[in-house]
């Protein structure tokens, strides 16, 4: 998924021989002793020793076309609807920032998991589902296709509706 690609941290790195601490003298003469050549005690063979093709931090980020983008929302947005877990509302707002309301109202529609789509951020939403399990609220300008698969019911504000169509047949 190109969203959790994007969002890896990419950290993972082992030293190289170069970058192992020590070793700068060799260790024993090149002839004369009966044991194998060796050059450095950081070598890969040696224990301690440096690691060969080891990983390195790296981006795993990648983008996608506008265009693909722009079809697997659409596509996203029609399985929602075909499948019967898109619903349409005409206002959803609260008076106050609390959670027990939001699990309230929420629960009169009777949703395991529910993503929120509103026109424009909404503070007083947002702050009030934080940290309820299973729910999350997004404006239009910040949905997206691994969101709209991960929660099992779609919610649209009737206001947000207009700048989806917008976003999605420019």
């Amino acid at each position: 998924c190109m969203q959790r690609a994007n969002r890896r941290a990419g950290t993972a790195s082992t030293k190289t021989r170069g970058e192992v601490r020590g070793g700068g003298a060799k260790p024993w003469r090149q002839k004369g002793t009966g044991r194998a050549r060796s050059g450095s005690r950081t070598s890969p063979i040696w224990r301690g020793g440096g690691t060969v093709f080891g990983p390195k931090p790296r981006d795993y980020s990648y983008r996608l076309p506008k265009k693909v983008r722009r079809l697997a929302l659409r596509m996203a947005l029609s399985a929602r609807r075909q499948e019967g877990n898109l619903v349409v509302l005409d206002d959803f707002t609260l008076p106050e920032i609390k959670s027990r309301e939001f699990v309230r109202v929420m629960g009169n529609f009777d949703f395991d998991n529910c993503l929120v789509v509103t026109a424009e951020p909404d503070e007083k939403l947002r702050l009030s589902s934080r940290n309820v399990v299973g729910y999350k609220v997004l404006p239009v300008a910040g949905l997206n296709v691994y969101d709209i698969l991960k929660y099992s019911k779609l919610m649209l504000v009737q206001s947000s509706l207009e700048q989806l169509e917008a976003r999605l047949m420019v």
